[in-house]
């Protein structure tokens, strides 16, 4: 197993508290910026779901046992009881005692459902972290700009419970009629936006649907990328880094130029089994490790 596991050595261990804490302090969790590109350490950190047939306990065990150096906790969307057993059971404390336990940091909460605000306190209470939502749909469907605009301004409520419990919001991009998708809407995002807690959560799945660059939606976000989703458009497992057919070794080389200050989140829908989700997950892991290293190899 422990050729499979995601290596801790490149992730800079702060502590939960302390992960997070510097968020809050400088607005953004901020990697050492490196002129050389092969100085940027990749972190990595798997979603709840990907386990979400098991309690809390296991699946953050089962996230550990992999390797993994944190973790991003989801509400209920299909079905997921992670966050919304946090909130009701375990609370914040417990929540920072069991990720201490296993070595895990806190890097998000995924508020599909239930919102942001629902969680906004004990977030804050558990440390801090990114908040990721949908982007919503368009105001005027004839004029984006517009429409973002509006949207920017809609969250200033969600901002202000950001500053006030030392956490960030990314909306993610989908393909269909989200607000976010195409990349003119990214450039429209980067260009209105400038609240430093505010920024993208980027799924290459739904970039890929539209026959779009990944790695030019990573220049476009820059440092307004907070979460990103390796996460491919293919069925089952193949949704995975290492088991789809797409070269992932570019996306990770785009991160690197943006200087990406947050872990990279292998990702899927629709999780198998836990075993096998286990293994294939081990997989990803393995291959978006050695896609890294080639990039640090051909610049030495």
């Amino acid at each position: 197993m422990s050729d499979n596991k995601c290596s801790r050595r490149n992730f800079l261990r702060l502590g939960s508290a302390a992960f997070v804490g510097m968020a809050g302090a400088d607005g953004l969790i901020r990697g050492a910026r490196a002129d050389d590109q092969s100085q940027w350490k990749m972190r990595l950190s798997c979603s709840s779901i990907a386990f979400a047939s098991l309690p809390i306990e296991q699946a953050v065990q089962r996230i550990a046992d992999l390797g993994f150096d944190a973790i991003d906790i989801w509400s209920a969307h299909a079905g997921c009881p992670h966050l919304d057993d946090v909130l009701d059971r375990l609370g914040p404390e417990a929540l920072k005692q069991l990720l201490a336990k296993h070595k895990l940091d806190l890097y998000s909460f995924s508020v599909y459902s239930g919102g942001y605000p629902r969680y906004a306190e004990l977030l804050g209470k558990a440390g801090g972290g990114v908040a990721v939502h949908g982007s919503g749909g368009f105001n005027d469907p004839d004029d984006l700009t517009a429409s973002m605009k509006h949207r920017l301004n809609a969250l200033k409520p969600e901002l202000e419970l950001a500053e006030k419990y030392d956490s960030h919001v990314a909306l993610e991009n989908h393909s269909g009629k989200s607000l976010l998708n195409y990349m003119d809407s990214f450039k429209a995002f980067t260009d209105l936006n400038r609240h430093p807690r505010l920024g993208i959560a980027l799924a290459p799945y739904h970039i890929q649907i539209n026959k779009e660059s990944v790695e030019e939606a990573i220049k476009i976000c820059g440092d307004q990328l907070f979460f990103f989703y390796a996460w491919q458009h293919a069925p089952g497992t193949g949704q995975l880094p290492g088991i789809g057919p797409t070269d992932c070794k570019p996306w990770l080389d785009a991160l690197a130029k943006v200087n990406f200050r947050y872990p990279v989140n292998p990702f899927m829908h629709h999780e198998p089994a836990p075993d096998e989700m286990v293994e294939a997950m081990a997989k990803s892991c393995k291959y978006l490790k050695s896609c890294r290293q080639e990039s640090v190899g051909a610049k030495n």
